[in-house]
């Protein structure tokens, strides 16, 4: 084999370079605690959002920090049901008039569910 020959690594990329010298950037510890009673610790940038939980290594629960501190829980806003996007358009009153009107036609035979074979007849009956 040559002296200047290259040995062959695995594939990806690997740095031969020693890590003397090289700073690490400040880190910090989070304990969490498990509902199985493990407790373990996460090291994290000083910089990072800290999370209020993580899933346990051992039983992968989902483990809460030791400090205390706990989750935001967002205001849930309400759904909006038709009724009440319908009350935001019309007053009750208007609401009541529409009723009267469509079960007028309703009653009459204009409109429901056979109003499509009355039309259909009636058009054979003149023609």
């Amino acid at each position: 084999m040559r002296s200047g020959a290259v040995k062959a690594t695995s594939l990806g990329s690997k740095s031969f370079e020693r890590a003397r010298g090289a700073a690490l950037s400040p880190r910090q510890q989070l304990d969490f605690d498990c509902p199985a009673n493990h407790r373990f610790t996460i090291v994290f940038s000083d910089q990072a959002q800290l999370p209020t939980s993580w899933e346990c290594p051992t039983c992968w629960a989902s483990a809460v920090r030791s400090d205390g501190v706990l989750a935001v829980v967002p205001l849930a806003k309400p759904v909006r049901t038709h009724w009440d996007m319908l009350r935001e358009r019309r007053s009750i009153a208007e609401l009541e008039e529409i009723l009267a009107e469509r079960l007028a036609l309703l009653r009459s035979g204009v409109v429901g569910p056979n109003s499509y074979e009355r039309t259909a007849l009636a058009g054979k009956k003149a023609g």
